[in-house]
């Protein structure tokens, strides 16, 4: 008889049953929208059955809200602490910013976004949550970055909040045109292209010599 094969899904350790769990569930979501999926969906397609997952979450809504802190927080945790020891000039980390932003948004938490901003209406308790441990936190980290700029006399004075949201609302729509629009249109967007435009758009409008940019 054999006694080494691997064990099944449902013997394994909580620990180790929580991430495929959330594994599937992101992936059931970006299929299939907040409201289209089923807690049946999630359980078969983790491999486990509808009542394990009451033994973690007590329903749909707190599973989504655990994908999205294990999928999204950690990249914007590590922009923050980067943000904060960082000594080099504003611009450098303004770029490196929107680099990491563009090259860690992977088709499956872009789709977490679409789902949000798609759904708000009827989940507003999921709208609420994703502005303040999604967004808030990711512009908190961009204004952060132009107030050091004008403190050092390397940016020039402006309106530090309006600014924020130039810089953030056209990387997000980025993402929600790749999983909207964007496979209908006659030209694909090329992401790193339209970070790079963003950039040199931005950094030509900050600094307080032009020609330095």
């Amino acid at each position: 008889m054999n006694t080494t094969a691997t064990p099944a899904k449902w013997r394994r350790r909580p620990e180790e049953r929580t991430p495929e769990i959330l594994a599937a569930a992101l992936d059931c979501f970006a299929k299939s929208g907040f409201s289209g999926t089923r807690l049946d969906d999630i359980a078969a397609a983790a491999g486990v059955t509808k009542g394990t997952l009451y033994l973690y979450f007590p329903n749909k809504e707190a599973i989504f809200k655990a994908v999205v802190r294990q999928s999204v927080l950690p990249t914007i945790a590590l922009a923050e602490e980067h943000v904060t020891k960082a000594t080099e000039p504003a611009s450098v980390m303004l770029e490196w910013l929107l680099r990491r932003w563009q090259e860690t948004s992977l088709p499956s938490q872009c789709a977490i976004s679409k789902i949000v901003v798609a759904e708000a209406g009827s989940f507003p308790d999921l709208a609420r949550f994703y502005l303040e441990e999604v967004v808030a936190r990711g512009m908190h980290t961009v204004s952060s970055i132009l107030r050091k700029g004008i403190e050092r006399g390397e940016f020039r004075d402006f309106d530090v909040d309006n600014t924020t949201r130039c810089i953030v609302w056209p990387m997000l729509m980025s993402n929600l045109w790749q999983q909207s629009l964007g496979p209908y249109a006659e030209t694909a967007l090329d992401p790193v292209a339209f970070r790079k435009t963003l950039y040199d758009v931005l950094l030509r409008g900050l600094m307080r010599d032009p020609a330095a940019s």
